[in-house]
């Protein structure tokens, strides 16, 4: 069994709901994309699978038709926020068993305004756990991911002694990246004084700078075998090197900060560096899911890039950017791309293939060989993956 290669991505630059072009156009806009820049014919993909969480079922296929149609098989793949790196995981472990030669993974959403809800308010929802533990913990009522990520925050601060400037200096050092990322809707320098002036969405401390807008997009990759690479002369293949998925264990429900993924994270990160054997210290960039900037602060600690408690010092000494020990969200990340629930993952991909490729332009950071990504849906799942350049 071999490692699974990147060979081509795509994405569609992001948008505020209703600026998008159909789901359909997007995604297939992505697929194409990524196809074309594998510099192979869709007639050698020999399944696919999307992610997206609103839309009926089989949207996919509607996708992968104004794109392709060649038969094949095509999976529509659902994991709330981590839905794109749960089609890249299914892709990649596809490609790695043996079992097909070359995969394409996407991810799309056609998203609404404001935040984020049921679409199905008749049936028992997936969170009444999460939902009862913020009450026995006296959290105020707000929208689920709001509620869940803020009370997050709350409890780290309350935890380690931390201030609330420091995710707002989080939200600063993200959006200092965007400047120089065309694919990002946010791209204005902010300052910490703004952040923290902006208004307030929960418990007083949690602004609405601190927290990722809902957009729309698409992206692609075409994942592929080492012989297909070689068979098919795929120029800048990236070796995806180990990828892990952890779902909820019952220490999920111990506290506000293990409830939006903590513990999942932590161990999805420790199975990649045991797969792979390459420790944390040698990762030079990193994609994080910095849906809340609560949550990049919290994410730095289960991904191991800092000690538990340890992310003042950590962004204070300016660890988490150019210069510093890592790189974190070159692209902009959430808070400057936004959240399109299904291509979130695969944009995180793309950005870091173009990273290891060196073809990220004015965000590219030196000599980048090994990459982190984390892509995390509350219900729960997290997907940690490691690139390699090839």
């Amino acid at each position: 069994m071999s490692n699974a290669y990147v060979a081509g991505v795509d994405m569609v630059k992001f948008v505020k709901p209703g600026q998008q072009k159909s789901y359909r156009e997007m995604a297939s806009a992505a697929i194409l994309g990524a196809i074309q820049e594998a510099g192979i014919d869709s007639s050698l993909i020999e399944q696919a699978y999307g992610g997206y969480i609103y839309g009926d079922s089989t949207c996919a296929q509607h996708a992968v038709y104004d794109a392709f149609m060649t038969g094949i098989p095509v999976i529509n793949v659902n994991n709330n926020c981590s839905s794109g790196s749960t089609a890249l995981f299914l892709a990649r472990q596809a490609v790695e068993s043996g079992a097909i030669e070359c995969a394409l993974a996407f991810g799309f959403e056609e998203m609404q305004p404001g935040a984020l809800g049921s679409h199905w308010d008749d049936r028992e929802s997936p969170f009444n756990n999460f939902m009862q533990v913020l009450d026995d913990s006296e959290y105020p009522d707000a929208p689920l991911a709001l509620r869940c990520f803020g009370a997050a925050g709350h409890h780290y601060m309350k935890t380690y002694g931390a201030e609330a400037d420091l995710f707002a200096k989080v939200a600063v050092k993200t959006r200092n990246h965007a400047i120089v990322n065309p694919f990002a809707l946010f791209s204005n320098p902010l300052s910490v004084e703004e952040v923290m002036a902006a208004p307030a969405l929960y418990l007083g401390y949690l602004t609405r700078l601190m927290c990722c807008p809902p957009t729309c997009g698409a992206g692609a990759a075409v994942i592929c075998s080492e012989s297909f690479a070689k068979r098919h002369n795929v120029q800048g293949k990236v070796e995806i090197v180990a990828q892990a998925m952890a779902t909820d264990t019952p220490v999920t429900w111990d506290d506000p900060m293990k409830l939006v993924g903590a513990d999942m994270t932590r161990r999805a990160a420790e199975s990649v560096f045991e797969q792979s054997g390459i420790g944390v210290n040698e990762v030079d960039v990193v994609e994080l899911h910095d849906c809340f900037t609560t949550n990049e602060v919290i994410t730095y600690e289960g991904l191991g890039l800092c000690g538990e408690g340890e992310a003042t010092a950590f962004v204070d000494a300016g660890d988490n950017t150019y210069g510093g020990k890592f790189v974190v969200n070159p692209s902009g990340g959430l808070m400057s791309k936004g959240h399109p629930i299904g291509a979130t993952g695969l944009a995180q991909c793309y950005e870091l293939v173009n990273q290891l490729r060196g073809s990220a332009e004015q965000r590219q950071v030196p000599n980048a060989k090994i990459g982190l990504q984390h892509n995390l849906g509350l219900g729960g799942a997290a997907v940690v993956t490691m690139y390699r350049s090839a």
